[in-house]
This record gives structure tokens, C-alpha cells and sequence, in this order.
């Protein structure tokens, strides 16, 4: 069964550290494409100064020669808030025959069961959980009467259903952070080597104005 990642996130600004990621999910997880889903309108946190069009440009110029990472614009294309369930309703539409594979970080597992409508995420796809290697991860205590009947073994469980599973996956993690990149760029220093080449030449005056004055609490 084709299977398909899903990662999405402010991007603001995308980085090496997202790139790296979404790599490493697509090879160990056996993907065959990762779409990259920029948010329109977080609902639950403050969204970037950078319009969401130009993030999306943006992930375009990363990923234009990498493999199966494919920039998807279906958050920007919906009014209202852009909420996880009603992108992977879409996406189930668009893919019916493909396992869905929800890629997130563990600080956003652990918070799981505040996402609108978060049971429906194990009816639409599955979730690979980002974790560091040798740490620790448990479902959070409110979503655990389900999360751990579905817990799988291995990767091999989300290439065999559509849906239901979720697992911890472990890849060499690159300690790059958007916030870390805001404060060089207030600080007027490089930050040459923490965004993809085609991002940073990219970037105008305004997009570097607009990084600096994002509120640090968007998802890194």
C-alpha cells in the first residue's frame, strides 16, 4: 500500500531541521511522498508575520530537487482556522487508497487530546511521534484508553492499514529551532547553514523584518 507522510507546521521560517525530518521519515518509514503543509490560520497559537503564500513559496525553492517532498497548499486554500483533522479529511478524499501517516513532535503528542476532534486522527490516518533516541514517551494520560490499544510495533503496521496506529520514531534529530533563528536575525547575524540555500538567498529585507517580530510561541 502507497503511504503517505503528513507534516505540517508554521514553517516560519522552514529549515534545515524540518528538511532533515522529513527525510528521515520518508526513508525509515517506507513514504513514498511527504507532503510539507504549511498553516493558514493555527488556531490555537499566533500565526507568522510571514503570509502563509510566501512560507509556501518558501518550502517550494527547499524541496524543488529532494524526492517525494511535496509542498501542499490545501490549509491556504480553506477559510477559517486550519485545524489537523479537517486537512487529513482532505487529504483521505484526494488519496483513498493510501495509508496517511501524520508526522508530529513529541511536545505536540503530549498534547494531543486538546486538538479538535483528536480521535478522528486514528480513524483518517496514522501518527509517526518525532521523539529524541533513548527518551521516554507515553500517551498523554486523557488520550490513554485509546492510544495504547493502538500503539504499533514497527513501521511495517502503517504500511499495512489505512489507518488506527500510531508509533515513536526516533531519527538523528539536527538541534536547529525557528526560535533560535529569529533571535540571530534580531541580532543581524548569519544564519547561513540553518535554512536551505534557496530560502535564505531568497529572502528580502521585508521577509527578515517580518521573522524578527514572530511571536516565539509558533511551533518551531
Amino acid at each position: 500500500m502507497k503511504a503517505i507522510g503528513v507534516f505540517g507546521g508554521a514553517f516560519a521560517p522552514f529549515h534545515n531541521g524540518h528538511l532533515r525530518l522529513a527525510i528521515e521519515a520518508r526513508d525509515a518509514l517506507g513514504l513514498e511522498q511527504v507532503r510539507l503543509v504549511p498553516t493558514a490560520q493555527p488556531a490555537h497559537r499566533p500565526d507568522s508575520r510571514v503570509s502563509p503564500a510566501r512560507r509556501l513559496e518558501w518550502l517550494r525553492l527547499a524541496v524543488r530537487r529532494e524526492r517525494g517532498l511535496i509542498p501542499d497548499d490545501c490549509e491556504l486554500r480553506r477559510d477559517g482556522p486550519s485545524y489537523t483533522v479537517d486537512t487529513l479529511i482532505e487529504l483521505r478524499e484526494r488519496f483513498p487508497r493510501s495509508a496517511l501517516v501524520l508526522l508530529m513532535g513529541a511536545d505536540a503528542f503530549r498534547h494531543l487530546h486538546t486538538w479538535r476532534r483528536w480521535p478522528e486522527l486514528l480513524d483518517l490516518g496514522h501518527i509517526a511521534v518525532f521523539a529524541r533516541p533513548g527518551g521516554a514517551l507515553d500517551p498523554p494520560r486523557q488520550a490513554r484508553a485509546l492510544l495504547e490499544k493502538r500503539r504499533a510495533s514497527d513501521a511495517r503496521a502503517l504500511l499495512d492499514a489505512k489507518a488506527g496506529y500510531w508509533l515513536v520514531f526516533e531519527p538523528p534529530m539536527l538541534d536547529i529551532s525557528s526560535t533560535r533563528i529569529r533571535s540571530l536575525l534580531r541580532q543581524n547575524r548569519s544564519v547561513r547553514g540553518l535554512i536551505p540555500d534557496a530560502i535564505l538567498n531568497a529572502m528580502t529585507p521585508a521577509d527578515r523584518s517580518a521573522l524578527t517580530q514572530d511571536d516565539d510561541a509558533i511551533t518551531h
